[in-house]
């Protein structure tokens, strides 16, 4: 592929001197002419944004990589609770710019060096196990490729020679080889009917499929800690691919979009140079390399340019390694691969969100393991869809309804820290309240219940849990006035409005005693006809189970919820 160099290491060198931000701050850019001086309010938030940045850092640095990225959210979470208008905010959107493309940096090179949950070092790829390996050629085996390929039916021009044959040898007669192409080719079936759709549309050959089973074996997530290279095709994070990177998404590890990439950049290269062979070749040297390559030679054939010893040796193995892979794959039956079971196609629901919603409340609202959700949504960087822009979430099928139904339960805004929790029969407030760590009157402030704790009639609950690195007077729904308070200034500070405030608490005068509590946070939206059916709901229940305490049991599904590219020659 094509070498596209970023300046993150550049950048992310910077950062960990503790030298990039202070530079980059808005701080320092008051003596901007373009921009305009610094309010106290703008002022008052980066102050606050940078502490809880430098806090991410300190902990980043410690090896602390959960708490560093409580407090990068938290980070951002400070811009995007302000209530400002941050496209129109010069100031505040060039401090948001910065946060996150500093954050993304430090988040992607932990990625990189310690794959954490969710993110897969490709480790045992063909194109890795094979990469380095010298296997004889076994007459037999090339004798029985060379009648196959007679029959083979392919999109592809494939040849054997003693450099494919070698493989194939490789990957049917050791351990080591056999696996690795039994685990790629299982996983391909979660991705196949998509793949070769994409392929289709694109007018490329669709045994190019078997270009992802040597470059990641068909894992989503996989990245390469030397490269950088990512996702199922293993694309550089920058480059000329169409391909977004944000500090909330990663389109590399989206297998639909990433596939549509290198089906216009592979057919890209092939227009460019004529051959399948040399695109392919191309794709893991560079088209400007190849070309050189042919101008050196005269030759525009990729077996000339191996045999004149004109290309890097991980190119030279890099298409016998493919050719291997795809005359097996297509030849199951010689080369013991009848019997693997292939995953079963991904199938999914999707919605569109414009709003950030943590994936923990996504598992919660549609009753599915949270893996699930995050092997549904690769591309997610931060546990969370990205606010303000689209995201098409995938979801469990069958189960669009009924997010809908419940995420609109959630104040927006809430939907980054809140969780939904269904009730098991028996299960009392106090219970639940101990379990998500938030007091019970918070619970039954948000869910619109009484104060006596009664969960009659209820199948469900809204809980209010906090961000997890906000401080102690953002931690909950409640607040507890201090001298000087006003109705005012406790609304401005929580980012309420003061009728919200007067109806919450029940307020006839806008008096406050220092020491009164008072809730400050939206509760959930639900209806009085949706308390209504949950509570005919629950008495039908009682009356069948002879129960005097309501709450419908659900059960959650069990759904089976469903590393990386080598050091890439010239890059």
């Amino acid at each position: 592929m094509v070498v596209f160099r970023s300046s993150s290491a550049a950048l992310l060198a910077a950062i960990l001197s503790g030298g990039a931000f202070a530079q980059q701050s808005v701080s320092a850019q008051k003596a901007q002419p373009s921009l305009p001086a610094i309010s106290q309010r703008d002022q008052t938030l980066i102050d606050s944004v940078e502490k809880a940045y430098q806090a991410g850092l300190s902990n980043y640095r410690n090896g602390q990589l959960a708490a560093a990225r409580s407090n990068f959210d938290y980070a951002v979470d400070l811009i995007l609770r302000s209530g400002i208008d941050i496209k129109n905010d010069p100031v505040i959107s060039e401090e948001f710019d910065h946060i996150v493309d500093a954050i993304n940096t430090l988040e992607m090179d932990a990625l990189r060096e310690n794959g954490p949950q969710g993110v897969q070092h490709q480790g045992d790829a063909p194109v890795d196990v094979a990469n380095d390996v010298t296997f004889p050629v076994d007459p037999k085996v090339r004798a029985q490729a060379e009648a196959e390929l007679k029959t083979t039916q392919s999109d592809l021009p494939l040849v054997i020679n003693d450099y494919v044959a070698s493989y194939i040898n490789f990957f049917s007669n050791t351990a080591k080889g056999h696996n690795t192409i039994v685990g790629a080719l299982t996983r391909a079936g979660r991705y196949r009917e998509m793949i070769q759709k994409i392929l289709k549309e694109e007018g490329v050959p669709q045994d190019l499929i078997y270009q992802a089973v040597a470059e990641s074996g068909f894992r989503p997530q996989a990245v390469n800690p030397r490269s950088g290279a990512g996702g199922m095709w293993q694309f550089m994070p920058y480059g000329p691919y169409g391909l977004s990177r944000t500090g909330w998404y990663d389109e590399r590890f989206d297998p639909e979009k990433a596939t549509r990439a290198y089906a216009r950049w592979i057919k890209q290269l092939y227009d460019q140079l004529g051959d399948w062979y040399l695109a392919m070749a191309a794709y893991d040297w560079g088209a400007g390399n190849i070309q050189r390559a042919v101008e050196r030679t005269g030759y525009a054939d990729f077996w000339e340019l191996y045999r004149r010893n004109n290309l890097p040796a991980e190119t030279k193995n890099y298409v016998p390694i493919i050719l291997a892979v795809t005359i097996m794959a297509k030849n199951p039956k010689q080369y013991g691969l009848t019997d693997l079971a292939p995953d079963p196609p991904l199938v999914d629901d999707t919605v569109t969100t414009n709003y950030a919603v943590d994936l923990r409340l996504v598992a919660d609202v549609v009753n599915a393991p949270l893996q699930e959700i995050i092997a549904l949504n690769p591309s997610l960087l931060r546990m969370s869809t990205p606010p303000d822009e689209p995201y098409d979430l995938h979801l469990p099928p069958g189960t669009k309804d009924l997010f809908e139904k419940r995420i609109a339960e959630i104040p927006e805004d809430k939907r980054r820290y809140w969780r939904f929790h269904v009730l098991a029969s028996g299960e009392t407030l106090d219970a639940v309240a101990r379990q998500y760590h938030v007091s019970a009157s918070e619970i039954a402030f948000v869910n619109q219940l009484g104060t006596d704790g009664d969960l009659s009639g209820v199948d469900s609950l809204v809980i209010p849990v906090a961000p997890a690195a906000a401080p102690s007077s953002l931690h909950n729904s409640m607040y507890k006035t201090q001298r000087g308070d006003t109705l005012v200034t406790v609304a401005d500070r929580f980012g309420v409005t003061v009728d919200q405030l007067r109806r919450w608490n029940h307020l006839k005068t806008s008096t406050l005693a220092p020491g009164r509590r008072l809730y400050v946070a939206e509760p959930a939206r639900i209806s009085a006809s949706s308390r209504s059916r949950r509570k005919k709901t629950a008495r039908s229940v009682q009356s069948a189970s002879h129960h005097t305490t309501a709450g419908a049991k659900q059960v959650h599904a069990q759904t089976k919820a469903t590393a990386s590219h080598r050091s890439k020659a010239g890059r």
